[in-house]
């Protein structure tokens, strides 16, 4: 059954979001598009192996105390991604447009809830429940038909929904690459972005777990009390470890990471709430640069393992309106780069 909740990208958005230009060819000139209701059958037969799908909502965001936004990067992205050109680097035929799940519903329910009211929180919780059903569903459906998803977000909730959706296509719990400010292991409280690895671990779809470049000042007591109980299966590392006091290099920690995730199927899922001055819900004015990061999905990109790519938490509502079309075009360097390495995997 497919989801009710998904809006397939048609002819007609194409041709709004693609701007044509005489002697060039654009992404959006090339990318393959799915024409009927029986999108799964299509999909199967289709020749492009990455399926792109969007997820604009924040409303895991909001559940965990922060800054919505985050549902304009979709559209933001699109602007970008479909105006790149079309050349022997990156090609519009790799990639299927699948497009977007709309939880409008939702974010206007949503709009209505206090989250300092312990009631309204509880329906937070819940509508983000409502939405991991979908994700998952969706994904299990794009990885059951052999294709490599790459989700745009969104709120990190949706981590939840991506690895549940690939464990249950692939028939056992994956491991995930998470470069991230945050460990997104909060207690099982109910649902919000602050817990999609925590929940995803403790139902047994995430085996191993390793946080790249995280943040010491936002990580509690308490979360790295529970990463050592699970210490063999969850790793991570710290931002301050490898660019501040220099304890560890940045090359040599792909390759622990690596080492940790890559005996297994695995998701890499990147919070762009990582890289300084990115406007997104938990901004930060210390991070790797955007450079490093393509770096890290280059280099874990190649693997024949790398299941799927998530990329969240942008909010280009969060910027200033001058620059709000950076957000998309930094996610599209990311969806390239991580493509590129992709395609060349041996």
């Amino acid at each position: 059954m497919n989801s009710k909740k998904l809006t397939l990208f048609s002819k007609s958005d194409l041709i709004a979001y693609t701007k044509y230009r005489n002697g060039e060819i654009k992404l959006g000139e090339r990318i393959h598009l799915l024409e009927t209701e029986s999108w799964t059958e299509e999909l199967k037969d289709a020749e492009p192996k990455y399926a792109v799908l969007g997820i604009p909502e924040d409303v895991g965001i909001k559940a965990n105390w922060g800054r919505t936004g985050a549902s304009t990067a979709w559209s933001s992205f699109l602007n970008s991604f479909l105006n790149i050109q079309h050349n022997r680097f990156c090609k519009g035929n790799w990639f299927t447009l699948i497009g977007h799940l709309n939880f409008q519903d939702e974010m206007k329910q949503a709009q209505k809830l206090d989250i300092k009211v312990k009631e309204d929180r509880k329906k937070l919780f819940e509508l983000v429940a409502a939405i991991d059903k979908e994700v998952s569903h969706t994904i299990s459906q794009i990885t059951a038909a052999g294709k490599i998803p790459i989700v745009i977000g969104g709120g990190h909730n949706n981590s939840y929904g991506n690895i549940k959706g690939v464990a249950l296509a692939k028939g056992k719990a994956i491991n995930v690459i998470n470069f991230d400010a945050h460990t997104d292991f909060r207690p099982l409280e109910g649902r919000h972005s602050g817990n999609g690895f925590s929940y995803a671990y403790e139902e047994g779809f995430l085996k191993n777990y390793f946080i790249f470049g995280l943040h010491e000042n936002y990580t509690s007591k308490s979360v790295f009390g529970d990463i050592k109980v699970h210490t063999e299966r969850i790793k991570y590392n710290t931002y301050e470890q490898i660019r501040v006091c220099k304890e560890k290099s940045f090359e040599t920690e792909l390759f622990t990471a690596k080492k940790h995730v890559d005996n297994n199927f695995y998701g890499i899922e990147i919070d762009l709430d990582a890289l300084p001055n990115i406007a997104s819900s938990a901004i930060t004015p210390t991070g790797f640069t955007v450079e490093k990061l393509r770096q890290f999905l280059h280099f874990f990109g190649k693997s024949k393992n790398a299941s799927y790519l998530h990329i969240c938490e942008g909010a280009p509502a969060l910027d200033f309106e001058t620059n709000n079309h950076l957000v998309g075009k930094l996610i599209t360097y990311l969806v390239t780069d991580f493509v590129k390495s992709n395609s060349e995997k041996t």
